[in-house]
């Protein structure tokens, strides 16, 4: 025992003195490095060995890194993976058909998202799916007249008017016609703009009553949940 033991040893030793690090060396024989680190504290490593295993570290780390990149992006997929299969069964409980409840979903989403101080029922957004929400509950709840939806515009200096008039026109499924004003940021004109940002689109319906109504459902609808 004390011979194999000694043949270890001096095998670490070796290895040490042709500058591989602690770790190879753990691996190599087994041995724990609590053990070679008495061994091997008297070795002195050259200038070059030193250089050599600083440059291994580093090489390995990169390599670990990416790895754990490589892991952390996997179980984001299957996060969100999960979280679109537990959404699907949380919306097999709701019946979407049901006016009621969709009329509290518009009154949530405008207490978020819609204008509160114009006269008229309003919301803006740069985010195409919000609005196509809005738009299509306030013709399933309230049989708006879709023709008199009017649109405005907030864009960057940059961006086209006339393109971003009809990405939102074919988005929204409103004429064109019925976009009637265009504000460009004057403060953006020196910065370029990223190719998916479309601009804030303000969707308009000159009806107050309909504000009215949403914002009292949902402020009292909170206040009924908070008393719960």
């Amino acid at each position: 025992m004390n011979i194999k033991r000694s043949d270890i040893k001096a095998k670490a030793l070796i290895l040490r003195q042709k500058g591989k690090s602690i770790r190879d060396i753990e691996m190599r024989l087994k041995v724990p490095r609590s053990t070679l680190s008495g061994w091997l504290r008297d070795i002195p490593l050259t200038t070059k060995q030193k250089e050599k295993l600083f440059q291994n570290w580093r090489n390995a780390l990169v390599v670990a890194r990416k790895k754990a990149v490589l892991w952390h992006n996997e179980e984001k997929v299957k996060r969100l993976a999960l979280a679109k299969v537990e959404a699907r069964e949380t919306l097999k409980k709701i019946k979407t058909n049901n006016i009621a409840i969709l009329e509290l979903a518009l009154a949530m989403l405008y207490l978020g998202e819609g204008s509160k101080k114009a006269e008229e029922t309003s919301m803006g957004n740069s985010d195409p799916l919000i609005l196509k929400t809005f738009i299509a509950i306030l013709k399933k709840v309230y049989e708006i007249d879709a023709a008199r939806i009017r649109c405005e515009l907030y864009l960057r200096a940059d961006q086209n008017i006339q393109h971003m008039k009809i990405f939102w026109s074919k988005t929204l499924n409103i004429p064109i016609e019925n976009f009637k004003n265009v504000n460009l940021d004057k403060r953006t004109a020196n910065s370029k703009t990223y190719e998916n940002y479309k601009g804030v689109c303000m969707v308009r319906y000159g009806n107050v009553a309909i504000k009215r109504k949403l914002l009292n459902i949902s402020s009292l609808f909170c206040e009924k949940l908070i008393r719960i």
